[in-house]
């Protein structure tokens, strides 16, 4: 978890950086997104397992976390929009 937590952190600082130089940051801001909304996911969902039965009780904050978790997945793009739009820049990076 502390990997992922780590690598999302780091992609979403690049793409921060390359804004503040006013540079293209559309691939890495993508990036960072779709790496940040899975793993929030993915932690919430090893929490559960974690916690086992009482990770789904309602009254747990881990079931919410996977809630809000899962949702960031959904909105301010598909993490499958996320994809394509990481796809379609690095064809054009590479001239494909």
């Amino acid at each position: 978890m502390a990997l992922r937590i780590e690598s999302a952190r780091l992609l979403t600082w690049r793409a921060a950086h390359l804004k503040d130089l006013k540079q293209p940051f559309t691939k890495e801001a993508a990036m960072a997104k779709l790496a940040a909304s899975e793993t929030a996911t993915f932690c919430a969902h090893q929490c559960i397992q974690i916690l086992g039965g009482m990770g789904y009780v309602t009254d747990m904050p881990a079931e919410r976390h996977y809630r809000d978790a899962r949702i960031t997945e959904i909105y301010e793009g598909t993490s499958e929009i996320q994809k394509l739009v990481i796809s379609a820049n690095v064809i054009k990076e590479y001239d494909v």
